[in-house]
């Protein structure tokens, strides 16, 4: 029994399933755009099958990513809840092997629930944006390519969370392509790409040892937190055209993600490895979350 427990808490770790809100959010958001703009009520059988291949994908990353990165993050010293990988093959509660069937697993059954959603549907943009999701994390881990190691990492990140996920949503729910609010995209862009950037502050050092090019890596913490902070600058100033083109009006709750913004820079100096890193990335991502989540209950309390 305590053994199975074990196993258990070692998958949940894996698993870092605190990562699943950057995923859930903006599927979520995509859906209830898409329900409003027809004026009816989400299809529940449909949201729940949109938030499970939401789960399936974050799952696929985490578990790639951490097979693909194993040697960097066992260079990695100054890990958080953030970066820095789940630990697992670092510290040798899992094999590679067992943690890289899983995320192939996961990706066959991404595709799997898509191809049935797209059916049920009767669209079948669900599966190569699924296709789409699988492949700019491969782009961002695995050769050719592997963009986090040639830099342009956190660009894919910002194309797949801010991007090809809420179009996920949307279009399951029934919402046509050509009627999608791309002002609302444009306004959740810079800041999910804020967000990537911010999520590899913790591990500037062995991402600089390791030959990864991340933002930070490549021109420190304190002046990549200065561009987390102009681009959440960015997506507020564009915030009263993305609420517009749903129908909503800016308002103090932008406020919310201003003031996370600002306390990314205020907060310093921020070394990897000390608290003040920790309190840096998590205002970086309540920005972001919080830029979600403005149109998200906006728009379900119509």
């Amino acid at each position: 029994m305590r053994d199975g427990l074990t196993v258990l808490r070692t998958w949940l770790q894996a698993s870092r399933l605190p990562s699943q809100s950057y995923i859930a959010l903006p599927l979520l958001l995509g859906q209830v755009v898409a329900a409003r703009t027809q004026g009816r009520a989400l299809d529940l059988g449909m949201l729940v099958g949109v938030q499970l291949f939401g789960l399936l994908d974050q799952l696929f990353i985490v578990y790639a990513n951490d097979w693909a990165d194993q040697e960097t993050d066992r260079r990695n010293r100054t890990p958080t809840l953030f970066s820095g990988g789940s630990r697992v093959l670092v510290e040798g509660r899992l094999p590679a092997r067992a943690l890289g069937r899983a995320a192939l697993v996961c990706a066959g059954a991404l595709l799997a629930l898509s191809a049935g959603l797209a059916v049920a549907r009767g669209t079948l943009l669900l599966v190569p944006l699924a296709v789409a999701a699988l492949a700019l994390l491969w782009a961002y881990s695995y050769p050719p390519l592997r963009l986090s190691y040639r830099g342009g990492g956190e660009l894919l990140q910002m194309v797949g969370v801010a991007g090809v996920l809420p179009l996920y949503g949307y279009v399951a729910q029934g919402g046509a392509l050509g009627s999608f609010p791309w002002a609302l995209l444009a306004l959740l862009l810079p800041t999910h790409l804020g967000c990537a950037i911010a999520t590899s502050l913790p591990d500037e050092p062995s991402d600089r040892e390791s030959g990864k090019y991340t933002l930070p890596a490549r021109v420190g913490g304190e002046r990549a937190a200065w561009v987390i902070v102009a681009l959440n600058g960015l997506s507020l100033a564009l915030a009263p055209f993305g609420l517009g083109a749903v129908g909503l009006s800016a308002g103090a709750g932008l406020l919310v993600p201003a003031v996370a913004a600002l306390a990314v820079v205020l907060v310093r100096p921020a070394p990897p490895g000390s608290r003040l890193i920790q309190i840096r990335v998590a205002a970086a991502i309540t920005a972001t979350l919080a830029l979600v989540m403005i149109p998200l209950l906006g728009l379900a309390a119509r």
